[in-house]
């Protein structure tokens, strides 16, 4: 008999995981989950690890544009009012590294928008993704492929965790698979009458306080919390943030009854999108920065304002809610002016947002710069050229703005909440990391006080380019945070 060497390095099998969300670039997106799902797979991928994705094919994702071809012509899936009919379409990215699978049914994904219009969200989306949830169990089986680890993300796949424990447990090909069920926002929980609950095929001894019900209503999000094997959210802060009764959103007992079982990872961005010294017009690195001032230049020239060097330019991208602050700024606005500053707005929100702000930019036309809309080339010029990026969220599970102004030597004025609390270190004339602004009260004279501070950096030029060159040395790349969650994979598959 062979023995094998000693030395020899054992082969160990790739770890298997199914990315399941109901949005990811470049097909499909509303939010940050989107930029999720489409960068965390393709860093597993890079770190060997075997990985796809599901997601619903929605109108608006075009065959030609994305390459989709026809996989599967017809799997059934069950539902609790018989078994509907979809189809299956097949896509790759990262290097057609991870293949992506969309699941068609027109009834349910054949509108105009994802989740809603701007009447308010379809009525029938606790059974469209009910639908979705159920059918990653037939696409596995049609597949004849059987992940470790099936990563969920947010309520639209919240009963996925649900159906493996209830009806899966007993079949050997799923009953060791694990779960881990990813929070993005805990606002958004997909509650629904409690009327839906045959449709879903659950039966009634789900609708308990300690299973899925909340205050007599089904929560999609309760399943994944629940049934899930591990939970994770999106940075350590909001972790933490999401089990106190101030952020818990009605959920904290249960968050807190999870505690062993919830991590904070910080998301990344992808830095090769994101990447001034690749700019098309006007690119700058760390050790050069001479361009940064032309993009501020054609910022300027764009919005129809002055440009002079020693106005700091103030950067907002955001959705115009109160979430992200909006009426703090609105509290100072006045004040804020006065100075010398310029701002540069680009989003879209509450209509009386968009009202305020042209009053706004009737009142002060040589200060403010106002773009009501989505823009990425806009916005890619805003980060380059503003000096200042202001995010004052009232609460943040992440945040992507602060990360990308690094990147482009933007110094972040935010409000110490959630990934924002993890990613700007407050300057101070002695801290070394350094590399942004940060107050602490949700209040108007705080965020006031805190940009009257930016500004007297601004104006002083080496402390200002300290500042700078720690902000664009910070690493963001979604390389740390997939490390982490492939520690956890590797728990779980352990466990």
């Amino acid at each position: 008999m062979v023995q094998k060497s000693p030395s020899r390095k054992t082969r160990i099998p790739k770890i298997k995981i199914l990315f399941v969300a109901s949005e990811v670039v470049p097909y499909a997106k509303t939010g940050g989950l989107a930029d999720v799902a489409g960068a965390l797979p393709k860093a597993l991928a890079e770190l060997e690890c075997e990985v796809a994705i599901v997601m619903p094919k929605y109108q608006s994702i075009s065959d030609s544009k994305y390459r989709l071809s026809p996989l599967i012509s017809q799997m059934w899936v069950p539902m609790g009012m018989g078994d509907v009919d979809a189809s299956v379409f097949q896509s790759f990215i990262g290097n057609d590294q991870v293949p992506v699978y969309f699941i068609q049914n027109n009834h349910y994904f054949d509108r105009d928008q994802l989740y809603g219009t701007s009447d308010g969200d379809y009525q029938d989306n606790a059974e469209r993704f009910a639908f979705f949830s159920r059918s990653i169990f037939s696409l596995m089986k049609e597949l004849n492929w059987y992940p470790d680890i099936l990563h969920l993300n947010d309520w639209q796949t919240g009963l996925v965790a649900a159906y493996q424990k209830n009806f899966y447990r007993q079949d050997a090909h799923f009953s060791k698979m694990k779960t881990l069920f990813t929070i993005h926002n805990l606002a958004y929980q997909g509650l629904y009458p409690k009327y839906f609950l045959p449709m879903t095929g659950l039966g009634w001894e789900e609708f308990t306080a300690d299973r899925i019900e909340y205050y007599d209503q089904i929560s999609y999000l309760k399943a994944g919390l629940v049934y899930s094997d591990c939970l994770t959210t999106v940075s350590p802060t909001y972790a933490d943030e999401i089990q106190t009764d101030e952020m818990g959103s009605g959920l904290q007992g249960v968050l807190r009854s999870r505690t062993k079982n919830l991590f904070g990872i910080l998301n990344g961005i992808d830095q090769d999108e994101w990447d001034p010294a690749i700019d098309s017009s006007f690119p700058y690195t760390v050790k050069n920065l001479k361009n940064k001032q032309e993009a501020k230049r054609k910022l300027l020239a764009e919005q129809g304002l002055r440009y002079d060097p020693q106005t700091p330019i103030f950067g907002l991208i955001s959705r115009l809610t109160n979430q992200k602050g909006l009426d703090l700024i609105f509290d100072i606005l006045e004040p804020f002016l006065s100075m010398d500053i310029q701002l540069i707005i680009l989003g879209t929100g509450d209509v009386r947002y968009h009202q305020m702000l042209e009053d706004f930019k009737n009142r002060f036309p040589e200060k403010i710069g106002l773009n009501l809309k989505f823009d990425n080339r806009l916005a890619q010029l805003i980060y380059a050229g503003s000096d200042i990026f202001l995010m004052p969220s009232r609460f943040e599970p992440c945040g992507l703005g602060q990360m990308i102004a690094m990147r482009y030597g933007t110094i972040p004025l935010v409000r110490k909440t959630g990934g924002l609390a993890d990613t700007v270190k407050n300057f101070s004339p002695n801290a070394k990391e350094s590399n942004g602004f940060v107050f602490e009260n949700y209040s108007g004279p705080d965020l006031l006080s805190c940009t009257k501070k930016a500004v007297e950096a601004f104006h002083q030029p080496k402390l200002w380019k300290f500042l700078i060159q720690n902000a664009m040395k910070c690493d963001f790349s979604w390389k740390n945070s997939a490390k982490e969650y492939l520690k956890l994979y590797l728990n779980l598959q352990k466990s």
